[in-house]
């Protein structure tokens, strides 16, 4: 970056002198941009795989081995029956998000098909608020039950130090979640809307 000399000379008469940045600040700026897109990405497309897969490899696992143990050895941990259960609480409600995320909930396909094209962006509209309603509803509930079991230090059955608001959190997190993708696939149908391309009105897990 040049400065004139009138400009030069102005700024030092005001007191101050321009410095131009560096490049290696500027390269450093924009590698650390690259990898927040990077990063925002990645989270974008496998926040509740990741969630999921931890969670259930943990569930399954703990059922297995202790169905062994009690068949095999007549053993049982007291906390084998408990923590199973409420690691499905990460499972299901990540599992809806991820659903949402997807498009492969339950959306009456086969009645949306049938619907004129202005009709089935009301639907995804109409999905959208019910979906946002409903969620406020279930984060301030469930909120107010993590808070509880927090504040009671509420600890899971047949264990000495682990809490039950661990995971009574999955729900108010994957609700908030759920919202985000709502609003994701809203952003969408809007813009699809806008251009006159057709919706997507039955996707897949795999796509």
């Amino acid at each position: 970056m040049s400065l004139s000399a009138g400009g030069k000379a102005k700024h030092r008469r005001s007191g101050c002198v321009v410095h131009p940045l560096p490049l290696s600040f500027n390269g450093i700026q924009d590698r650390d941009m690259t990898f927040l897109r990077v990063l925002f990405r990645w989270l974008d497309n496998n926040t509740e795989k990741v969630i999921i897969l931890i969670t259930y490899i943990s569930m399954a696992g703990i059922i297995f081995v202790e169905v062994i143990r009690r068949f095999l050895f007549n053993q049982q941990v007291p906390w084998s029956t408990t923590v199973p259960v409420l690691l499905f609480l990460w499972v299901t409600w990540f599992g809806a998000s991820y659903n949402i995320k997807k498009r492969t909930h339950l959306a009456l396909t086969e009645i949306r098909s049938r619907l004129s094209y202005r009709m089935q962006f009301f639907c995804f509209v109409l999905d959208a608020v019910l979906w946002i309603t409903f969620a406020i509803i279930v984060i301030y509930y469930t909120y107010q039950q993590t808070w509880l079991a927090y504040d009671n230090f509420a600890i899971v059955g047949g264990t000495d130090n682990v809490m039950e608001w661990w995971f009574y959190l999955a729900t108010p997190l994957a609700w908030g979640l759920i919202v985000i993708r709502v609003l994701q696939n809203l952003m969408q149908d809007i813009a699809r809307y806008r251009n006159k391309e057709p919706f997507v009105l039955q996707a897949s897990l795999l796509d």
